[in-house]
């Protein structure tokens, strides 16, 4: 199955849903996962690669992938065009099979290297395990990879797998990127922030260094775009001179018959849990895969399921009902990917985590409030593709789209850039300290919004990022740009030890530099939230993260003591590094490491100290119930998944209006908005008067 919202909001209810054939069926390419059944080490970002081909050899397995039949085509293709564009399924390997091709074929000579990059950490270090498993090396040595706070390589290593955002910090001491004779640009359709500048960057360079390759490996059919802006010759009646090409790499096919409904559903959740129990009913075995927005409608989907399948009657094979999406552990996800027991059919209900190597796509910039929202949208008719691509796998498929076949037709083609959707500030400190200081003019493969330009522009300039004149300034400016991190967590950073606590705000933004500190295991949620509740302070989240940090140390950093209080071990492992990474950075930018503990107003400090980064983001407590930014007076409510939830009493993390005036009266009109706020009468029950609350 494969599902978008659109339209229509629920209203309960939903009926067994009529589905129509398209007036064109649809067919699906199969395609073979590479890499073998694994579960990701790293519990912080959890991904999961399946093998159906798992008992062959590995030089067995590599010439069963569709690439492997287009080595010679590929070779040659990279010998004669400047930029190669790829465009394969996920899983026809590509990732895995490009380096090595290219590296049997003398590309990594003469001390050059091949560079994969990856939108995702987890992503560069699975991948690069697989090859120099593959190559028959050690990791580190032919084969290695470095992300964010890590890296594995050495003075052999010949392909080198690595984030795109580190791609563009080692572009800051290798403007021309000779230490590579190929870079590979791998899921470009996703189409990120980092991968988008990279290219951008990779255009002026190829322009500029005759022997760089390029290849851009997409699964979608945005190959022309890359391709057109790639090309160098501009003479179009001689294409003999062209210097861009595209190949395409087929994957097996099995047809999937995509059905949609005549009408659109009133509630999306329900009408997927129907038409799972008609499916189970009525066709032969084969397992289930549903798409939904969210963790929240998987967990209500599965609830539902799991009450129907009690009156289900008994001659009924069983359905084992199984969650997938990304904040489940290792272990929760792997339960997916098993083969069911006998007499049983599975089905799986997931978020975009199974569609492919995806991002979240529905993170939305708003420059007019400053702050970025997480909002359900409907799919790209590339990811609708990509979903029914999951039921032609191994054999004939089906595929139940929820929604009429006119309002397929309506959805764009693809997911809209997150340039063109996100917050621009971490993007332009990263072009500044590039040497592009007309960020407006720079060559972007799609090109973000003015407003959303100057809006960031002028939030650096408040930051004392950089100057009125658009220049990084020094030595602020310059660190910051140094610092893998947004540029309001950069400067909380730096600026902690001008309030004596940059040991504890460098735990902090370690700690929020992870994903799920806390796990919910399936069966065990309640009791998990309440232990949760248990080590949460009234301070707010960021007070909270500094605590756990401190019990996970003061209790030996001890595994045991992470399950039994629901935390995420290896995530608190990870922190640790990456604090250490911020206290190194300290001490080589010479400021002072020092710290609040046991001091007079030691919170006050900390507060002090975030609120340097985060002064745009200060809010006042109104009578509604609601939070109210002191600039621009937008109402927010807390986030479901803060701390603060769990507190009756309003929060304590107090900002008082004083500090703003010493840390950004350039950023604030007192006439409008900080004495404004002063002057409110604020009602007795709700907060003093005056008082404030860091939005979380």
């Amino acid at each position: 199955m494969e599902h978008s919202r659109y339209g229509n909001k629920r209203h309960g209810g939903g009926g067994r849903p009529h589905f129509l054939r398209p007036i064109d069926d649809d067919a699906a390419a199969t395609v073979v996962d590479e890499g073998r059944l694994n579960i990701e080490a790293d519990q912080t970002s959890s991904i999961i690669y399946h093998n159906p081909f798992l008992a062959l050899s590995l030089q067995q397995q590599r010439q069963r992938l569709p690439i492997s039949k287009y080595r010679n085509q590929l070779l040659y293709l990279v010998e004669k065009y400047k930029t190669v564009v790829v465009v394969g399924e996920t899983g026809s390997g590509k990732s895995t099979q490009l380096p090595q091709y290219l590296a049997e074929f003398g590309w990594a000579e003469d001390g050059m290297k091949i560079c994969i990059t990856q939108p995702r950490r987890v992503a560069a270090v699975t991948l690069a395990n697989r090859v120099a498993e593959e190559m028959m090396c050690s990791l580190g040595a032919e084969v290695g990879y470095a992300v964010r706070f890590d890296e594995c390589i050495s003075d052999k290593t010949k392909i080198k797998f690595v984030t795109d955002g580190l791609l563009l910090r080692e572009l800051m001491s290798d403007p021309l990127l000779e230490a590579y004779s190929v870079v590979i640009i791998d899921e470009a359709h996703e189409r990120s922030v980092n991968s988008d500048l990279v290219i951008g960057l990779l255009r002026k360079i190829i322009a500029i260094r005759d022997d760089l390759r390029i290849i851009v490996s997409s699964a979608t059919i945005e190959a022309e775009l890359f391709r057109d802006f790639f090309e160098l010759n501009e003479d179009y009646k001689q294409p003999d001179k062209n210097t861009a090409a595209i190949i395409s790499v087929e994957g097996r096919m099995f047809p999937v018959s995509v059905f949609y409904t005549k009408v659109g559903v009133p509630d999306y959740v329900q009408t997927t849990v129907d038409t799972i129990l008609r499916l189970h009913k009525e066709e032969p075995p084969g397992d289930i895969l549903a798409f939904l927005t969210g963790q929240d409608e998987v967990e209500q989907a599965c609830k539902l399921l799991e009450g129907s399948v009690k009156s289900l009657p008994k001659d009924l094979d069983k359905l084992l009902i199984l969650p997938l999406y990304g904040g489940l552990s290792p272990k929760d996800q792997f339960r997916a990917f098993e083969s069911a027991p006998y007499q049983t059919r599975k089905a799986v209900i997931t978020t975009n985590i199974a569609e492919t190597s995806v991002t979240i796509t529905g993170i939305v910039y708003d420059s007019k409030i400053g702050m970025e929202s997480l909002v359900v949208v409907p799919c790209s008719k590339s990811s609708a593709e990509q979903r029914a691509g999951r039921a032609g796998r191994l054999r004939p498929g089906q595929c139940f789209r929820l929604y009429p076949e006119s309002e397929f037709k309506k959805l764009s083609n693809s997911t809209i850039p997150e340039i063109q959707r996100g917050d621009l500030s971490s993007v332009i400190l990263r072009l500044k300290a590039l040497g592009v200081q007309t960020v407006l003019r720079f060559n972007y493969l799609s090109r973000p919004s003015s407003a959303v330009m100057v809006h960031s522009l002028q939030m650096l300039n408040a930051l004392k990022a950089i100057d009125d004149d658009g220049l990084l300034t020094n030595p602020l400016g310059f660190q910051m740009a140094e610092l893998p991190l947004s540029p309001m967590h950069a400067k909380a950073l730096i600026s902690s030890a001008e309030f004596e606590c940059s040991k504890e705000i460098a735990t902090i933004i370690s700690m929020m530099q992870i994903r799920d500190v806390f796990y919910h295991p399936i069966g065990s949620k309640h009791k998990a939230e309440v232990n949760k509740r248990s080590l949460s302070v009234e301070e707010g989240d960021h007070l909270t993260l500094l605590n756990i940090f401190d019990l996970f140390i003061e209790n030996g950093r001890s595994q045991n003591w992470c399950q039994q209080n629901f935390l995420n071990y290896k995530a608190l492992c990870r922190a640790e590094f990456i604090r250490q990474q911020f206290i190194g950075f300290l001490k080589n930018a010479k400021l002072k490491i020092n710290s609040c503990k046991g001091t007079i107003g030691e919170t006050a400090k900390i507060r002090r100290a975030l609120l340097s980064g985060f002064f745009s983001q200060v809010a006042y407590y109104d009578h509604r119930g609601l939070y109210v930014t002191v600039k621009g007076e937008h109402a927010f409510k807390i986030y479901k998944g803060s701390v603060l939830m769990y507190r009756k009493e309003y929060p304590k993390c107090e900002i008082d209006p004083k500090w703003i005036e010493q840390i950004a009266p350039h950023f604030y009109e007192f006439g409008s908005d900080l004495q404004g706020i002063k002057r409110r009468k604020i009602d007795e029950n709700n907060f003093a008067e005056g008082r404030m609350a860091n939005l979380n």
